[in-house]
This record gives structure tokens, sequence and C-alpha cells, in this order.
């Protein structure tokens, strides 16, 4: 396996496990086609021609040319210029390491990232509001999040990774579509009661047993073990956090419960204010348990890979 099979594995992986569906996804990806082939050959210079494979502007290869071959795998978390030091110092060490794998994303990833917060719009549409409503709302957030990430220094862990040449991906919504609809899936086969019978099924999973043992495991955030559960949301996926906004919607909806990786003080008076219980299975934890699941169908195409865990990360086979 190379580089490049390695990033168009977790694409599709992705788009499989996409909660909007995967005839919707596919709808977009040929909607950016006929967008590209309407520019003029001037604009075509500058248009993101991965997206038209690629939905996912988070989830890319920021360094290397997909022809280097991949065996070990350094994995985090969170990987910038510190992280790709320790992975230089490992192989100076000798420690094989072929490339390095970030969930969150970096260089051209992170600058385009918001791009993808696009698609809560559908996953919200899903759960009972209406999308000219759920648009409106998330295209605000979309552009707040692109303003707020456009003065940064985008190519600081790219030019990083060039100067030490380590070939580096990032693997963010195509993993954060995995737990999304793994759990989701597995919540509702569960058909759980209250909210004391979600935490026990979250704690039966290894990552969050893991996180229990930093005293971060899932907890519930607005509610009590007794709760009743009504309408369960798994908000796991589609870059960041919505707006604020949104949560009345959700409950009008019908939405009882939200399951979702952390939650900021203006969304938890939100979802105070509009009796949404809320359970938090933990950001880390939640990004290894997609990371993991996305993993394991990629040991299963390609054969066993050796991983060093870093930056947050552990590997759990299942």
């Amino acid at each position: 396996m190379n580089l490049k099979q390695m990033h168009d594995f977790f694409v599709q992986a992705g788009i499989e496990n996409d909660p909007r569906g995967k005839k919707e996804v596919e709808q977009i990806l040929k909607e950016a086609k006929q967008d590209y082939d309407e520019l003029s050959d001037d604009k075509k210079k500058y248009f993101d021609t991965d997206t038209l494979t690629n939905p996912y502007q988070d989830s890319r290869i920021i360094f290397g040319n997909g022809d280097e071959e991949i065996k070990n795998v350094m994995v985090g978390i969170d990987i910038e210029t510190p992280e790709l030091l320790l992975a230089n110092q490992l192989k100076l060490n000798g420690k094989k390491i072929d490339m390095v794998l970030a969930h969150h994303p970096e260089g051209k990833a992170y600058s385009t990232f918001h791009q993808v917060i696009g698609m809560q719009a559908e996953i919200i549409e899903g759960q009972g509001v209406p999308i000219n409503i759920s648009e409106k709302y998330i295209d605000s957030r979309m552009n707040e999040v692109g303003r707020s990430v456009a003065g940064s220094n985008h190519q600081r862990v790219y030019d990083a990774a060039k100067l030490l040449n380590i070939p580096l991906m990032t693997a963010h919504t195509v993993a954060d579509n995995h737990v999304a609809t793994f759990l989701q899936k597995n919540i509702e086969a569960a058909k759980p009661r209250y909210l004391k019978d979600i935490v026990k099924f979250l704690d039966t999973m290894p990552e969050y047993q893991y996180a229990k043992t930093f005293g971060n495991g899932p907890f519930i955030l607005n509610g009590c073990d007794k709760s009743k559960c009504g309408k369960i949301f798994v908000d796991m996926t589609g870059g960041t956090e919505g707006p604020t906004a949104i949560i009345e919607k959700l409950a009008s909806a019908g939405v009882g419960t939200i399951i979702g990786m952390h939650m900021s003080e203006r969304h938890y008076k939100e979802v105070e204010k509009y009796k949404i219980n809320v359970i938090i299975a933990g950001h880390i934890s939640s990004d290894n348990l997609g990371v993991n699941l996305m993993l394991d169908g990629l040991e299963k195409k390609y054969g066993r890979l050796e991983f060093i865990e870093a930056s947050g990360f552990r590997r759990f086979r299942r």
C-alpha cells in the first residue's frame, strides 16, 4: 500500500460512513465536477481539484507525492512541528516511520476545513429540521469559522514535514464520520431507556475505558441517570461545533438527547434552556474511536501495519 492508496481508502470509507448517506455525497461530488467544467482555464488553475473526488477538505495528503510505501505509521490526534521533530528523532534512533498520520487538520486541510461544516445542514435535516432553516444557520457558522482561521500560518506544519522529508496526511471528517455512524447505529440498536444506559454502553468501548483512567470518561452534562433518552442524536462530525441557534430547532424537531464529543458553555446554556439531555462522550477518546474504526478497515484491506502511538492516540483493534 502506498500513501495515495491509503488516502483514497480513507476518503471512500468516509463516504461509506457519512451520516448524510452515500447518494447525497455522490451528488455533491457530481455538482463539484459541473462547477469545475464551467470555469474558464484561468480560474481552473486555482480550483481545488481534490474536491472533485474528496468531499472532505480537512482530510488530505499534506506532504508527499503519494508513491511512498507505507508499513510503519506514527499516528497522533494533533500533529504539529514538535511531533514531526519527535518522529524525526525516533527515526534517527532506529525506529521505522514511513509517514505521520494526524487526525486534526493542518496545512491546506486546516485553511479549508470550515467548508466541511456545510455537511451539518443535511445531518440536522435528518433530525427533522427543515433544510431551508438548517442551511441558513449552518452557512452563517461556516463563514464565521472561515474568518477565524483565515489569518493562521497554514504552511508552518507543511514546511516542517517538507524540510524533514516526512510524508504527512490528515484524516479528520473521514474518521469522525466513522464514530458518528457507529455510535448512532449501535446505540439505537441497544434501545436505551435512560441516560445511564447510554453511559454504560459507552463504557464498554476501550477508547472510553482508557479515557476514564485519566479522569476523562463519558459523563452526563445535562440531565441525570434516570432521565429518559427520547430521540437520540449522535452529533460527532461536520468539522466543528454548530451554531447555538440550532439547539432550539433540534428541540422543536423532537430531539431528546444529544451525544457529543464536547460542548461549549454557550451551547450548554442553550440545551439547558430547551431541556435537551446531553451526554459528553469525550473529545480525544471519540477521535480515537473514529480513527481506530477507520484503521480497522484499512488493515482489513491491506494487511496489518505497525503503529507508533503519539499525541493522544492509542490503537485498539476490533
